[in-house]
């Protein structure tokens, strides 16, 4: 019997990993990407959020939802890339343009550069901001509220709103300095 509720616990898993990667995935993909300039190390890191949502769900109880918790377990395993990228490289990566990013059958090729070029030039300011504030405009980014980013990363949802307001600011002044 014990064997059963193993099978069971591995079915249940299989199926909320198959969920949340379905849901999630572009998220993943866009938080990697915000957090790593390098085109093999966001694939890498990608791959090792994969990796933990799959390992972590042997413990999800429900207690929180299943967003909150992929939110979690993604900041965590790209706070954690972010600071041994920076201990191996001794500074935050170049940042280098996405080509897959300006694949838009929508828009002529001139905007779809421009579109590419501010893409990595935001990118860029994130990954320049704070650890901690760089996880909460990633969030935010994300469309969670204050009460949800606020559960991932232990602040207030007052002290998040406020976090936030101060960001953009930041991100305006530097984006219009022209700076990365």
């Amino acid at each position: 019997m014990h064997h059963d509720s193993n099978q069971k616990d591995q079915r249940d898993r299989e199926a909320l990993y198959r969920e949340a990667s379905e849901t999630f995935g572009a998220a993943i993909a866009r938080l990697a990407a915000a957090h790593e300039a390098n085109p093999a190390e966001r694939a890498d890191l990608e791959q090792s959020i994969h990796l933990e949502l799959w390992r972590s769900l042997a413990a999800f109880e429900g207690r929180s939802s299943l967003r909150t918790w992929v939110f979690r377990v993604a900041h965590n395993v790209a706070a954690s890339h972010a600071a041994a990228g920076k201990r191996r490289r001794g500074l935050m990566a170049e940042t280098q343009p996405d080509d897959s990013e300006a694949k838009s059958a929508e828009a002529p090729p001139d905007e779809q550069v421009a579109r590419a070029e501010l893409l990595v030039r935001l990118h860029a300011l994130i990954r320049g901001l704070r650890p901690a504030d760089r996880q909460v405009m990633l969030l935010y980014l994300e469309e969670l509220d204050a009460a949800d980013i606020g559960e991932i990363t232990g602040l207030t949802p007052g002290a998040v709103a406020t976090r936030i307001s101060r960001i953009k600011d930041i991100l305006k002044t530097r984006f219009e300095a022209g700076k990365p």
